[in-house]
Order: structure tokens, then C-alpha cells, then sequence
């Protein structure tokens, strides 16, 4: 599909666009994700519709922007919560020449990598909503909506909203990048964990991580971690600690919330023992799903470490 193709038609005809490729229809949710009684009452409604004044972005992207619906892709938004951090792979994702201002015609479109190729997906802007929530990602500013469409085309790429519910980080890593991605057992770490890290955080990588436990997938541990879930490793620096030195870990929930209650979390005693200037650079204590945690914990709460680049 030629966006700017179909774009210009529908504006010479004054229609907003419908996806026939893409129906907004229970095809486009697929036939297991919901039990049939709420595939049913499925309702889908453009921003326009939910918003008097809806805008594709706001004071730019980032990761916390995104809360997770109703759909398991917190593999894919994990992945997604660490493009926003590196904007030199966000531009080939997110194009910028479409929103709600200029040329408006209920269509957008957004590119991924596949099989060595750079994809343009075109989609239309009708969102999927159960009992007046959204089904699928949603904003933290509510007249915000690029995570929400960029999801629908990650949808659409894979087939339907079902194939997105549950999934691989390493996978949406490179359709996100076209880089090369690798992995790490932190069962099993490398012995120079701490410098691979510190070597990604400097080479601008995108990272995540995930917790074991599939059979019991989405189950919030009493310290705060989720089981069977990914997040986004968003930065890795050293503290001077005590009388000494401390290396901690950054690390964001796709929830949106739900944080670590150990050591270095938001309101730990161990964050008394650091300068205020570094206190201050580092910690946001927040309910918004981000986290520090030492990389011992780090290695204890998860099981595999993934770090994508664009060069080997």
C-alpha cells in the first residue's frame, strides 16, 4: 500500500481512510485473545472520536508515554520503550510526515524491519476499545497517540492483535532496528557483566530484559518484579556509595508501574549515602514503572539480558 497514494485520495474525496487489509474487525484481533462474548463487544473509535484535539506526538517520544492494555506484548514494548531512548533508530520507525494537524485523512504508516528490508505497514486510526478501555496500548497523555498506532501496525505486520500477545524482546529488538542482537544467560552471566553493560550504555544499544516463570506469566513477586514479563534496561552508571563505589541499573516496567521494592528502589535508605547532585541527576521517584537496582539484584530478579545494535 502507497500511503501518500491512498492519503491524497481520500483528502481529494474528503473520506477518512479504512483499511480493507486490516479491517477493523474481529479478524484484525484474531479468534483466541478474548473469549467470544468480548470479542463481540468490541468497539473501535478513532482519536478523533476520543479526543477533541488529538496530536500523533507530544513534547516528543518516550518510554513514558507508554502503558501497556490489555494485550501480553510487553515483549514488544519493552523493545519499543528502549527506541525511544535512541533516536537514531526512532526517525526509520516512526516517520514524520503524517498527524492530526496537516493533511489528516484517518491514515498513518510506520516501518519495520523484515527479512533484511525496511516495510512501510499502512494502517488506519481505528482503535480497538472493551467496555469503553482501550484493548491495546495506551497513553499516559490521553491526546497522545503514537504508541497506540504504532502498536496496531506491529499488529498488522504479525498478522492480527493475538500474534502480539506473548512474544520474544530479541525478535521486536531487531524488527525495530534492523541490528544485529545478542543475549545473555544471567544465570549464567559473562564475568565482565558490569563492562559489557557500561559498553552497551556508551555505544547507545538498545537493551531489556526478562524475568523467567512462562507458565506463570504476569505474576507480581512481593519485591515488586513480575514474573514471565519483559522490561527495558534504560541506563547503567556508577555511584560513589559509602565509601566506595556502586554499580547500579535502570530498569523500566512497560506497565507503566509496578517497581522494585529493594535495595536502590525509589525510596531505599541506600540513596541517603549517595552526593545529592548524583541523587538528584538520577533519581525519579515516581510511580511510572522505572527502577534502580544493583547489578547483583539485577542478576538474582532476572534471566536473560538482551543488547541490539546496529553493528556487530
Amino acid at each position: 500500500q502507497d500511503f501518500n497514494h491512498l492519503r491524497a485520495l481520500c483528502l481529494s474525496q474528503g473520506l477518512l481512510f479504512e483499511d480493507a487489509t486490516f479491517p477493523a474487525n474481529i479478524s484484525s484481533i484474531g479468534p483466541n485473545l478474548l473469549p467470544e462474548d468480548k470479542l463481540w463487544r468490541i468497539q473501535w473509535k478513532r482519536p478523533t472520536e476520543l479526543q477533541s484535539n488529538p496530536f500523533l506526538i507530544i513534547d516528543g517520544v518516550s518510554r513514558f508515554d507508554i502503558m501497556q492494555g490489555e494485550i501480553g506484548d510487553c515483549w514488544m514494548l519493552a523493545a519499543l520503550g528502549s527506541l525511544t531512548l535512541q533516536k537514531q533508530f526512532l526517525e526509520n520507525v516512526l516517520p514524520k510526515d503524517q498527524g492530526f494537524q496537516d493533511n489528516y485523512a484517518g491514515i498513518f504508516h510506520f516501518r519495520f524491519w523484515q527479512y533484511g528490508d525496511w516495510v512501510d505497514v499502512v494502517i488506519d486510526d481505528q482503535l480497538p476499545f472493551l467496555n469503553g478501555r482501550y484493548l491495546s496500548v495506551h497513553p499516559r497523555t490521553s491526546n497522545e497517540f503514537w504508541p497506540s498506532l504504532l502498536e496496531k501496525a506491529y499488529a498488522k505486520l504479525r498478522g492480527s492483535y493475538q500474534n502480539l500477545h506473548g512474544g520474544y524482546l530479541s525478535d521486536a529488538l531487531v524488527d525495530l532496528t534492523g541490528g544485529i542482537q545478542v543475549q545473555f544467560s544471567l544465570k549464567d552471566p559473562p564475568s565482565d557483566l558490569e563492562e559489557i553493560l557500561k559498553a552497551a550504555a556508551k555505544s547507545r544499544c538498545l537493551m531489556g530484559c526478562s524475568t523467567s516463570g512462562h507458565a506463570q506469566r504476569n505474576i507480581e513477586l512481593r519485591n515488586g518484579i513480575v514474573q514471565g514479563h519483559a522490561y527495558t534496561v534504560t541506563g547503567a552508571v556508577k555511584v560513589r556509595y559509602k565509601n566506595g563505589w556502586k554499580y547500579i541499573i535502570r530498569i523500566w516496567n512497560p506497565w507503566g508501574y509496578g517497581e522494585w521494592r529493594g535495595p536502590w528502589s525509589d525510596d531505599s535508605p541506600q540513596w541517603d549515602h549517595v552526593e545529592p547532585q548524583y541523587r538528584e541527576a538520577y533519581l525519579r521517584n515516581k510511580n511510572d514503572g522505572e527502577f534502580w537496582m544493583s547489578c547483583e539484584n539485577f542478576q538474582e530478579q532476572f534471566a536473560w539480558l538482551y543488547i541490539c545494535n546496529s553493528t556487530p
